[in-house]
């Protein structure tokens, strides 16, 4: 008997169970994001470094985690167009999830409350984080990691 092209060990999650996989592994990466860009902001950095350093960490942490837990039964295809779909992923997320952060972060005001610049600094990651991680689902479930 042939066997298809495709494992026949893999079970593929439904598109529900991608999303809650999605959502609880964004939830711990979020954590590492927002830590590392608090973190930075507190100690002197500008926003726009401080905001992008933290992407790169939670997003990578993101990434790993997503591509062998929530779509580990994609297929793999052609690496190169997969490496040059990933880049254009990552690339418009990145756009999205910085310039509305960096575009509040400058229209906004400060908060005439206690911790009012965590205040600020927090509406900004939390806008641009929202945005960007709703387009990297999208993106990533049909552009890199296709079924």
């Amino acid at each position: 008997m042939a066997e298809s092209a495709a494992d026949p060990e893999v079970k593929r999650l439904g598109l529900f169970h991608q999303l809650i996989r999605f959502g609880l592994i964004g939830g711990v990466c979020a954590v590492i994001d927002y830590g590392s860009y608090m973190l930075l902001l507190g100690v002197g950095w500008p926003n726009w470094l401080a905001r992008s350093l933290a992407f790169v960490l939670g997003t990578s942490c993101s990434y790993i985690a997503n591509r062998r837990l929530t779509f580990y039964g994609a297929r793999t295809g052609n690496t190169k167009a997969k490496a040059g779909a990933f880049a254009v992923v990552y690339l418009a997320t990145f756009l999205v999830n910085i310039g509305v952060n960096q575009l509040l972060f400058v229209t906004l005001p400060d908060f005439a409350v206690a911790y009012g610049a965590q205040l600020r600094w927090s509406i900004c990651w939390v806008v641009g984080q929202g945005l960007g991680t709703g387009l990297n689902f999208v993106l990533l479930k049909w552009a890199v990691f296709r079924e």
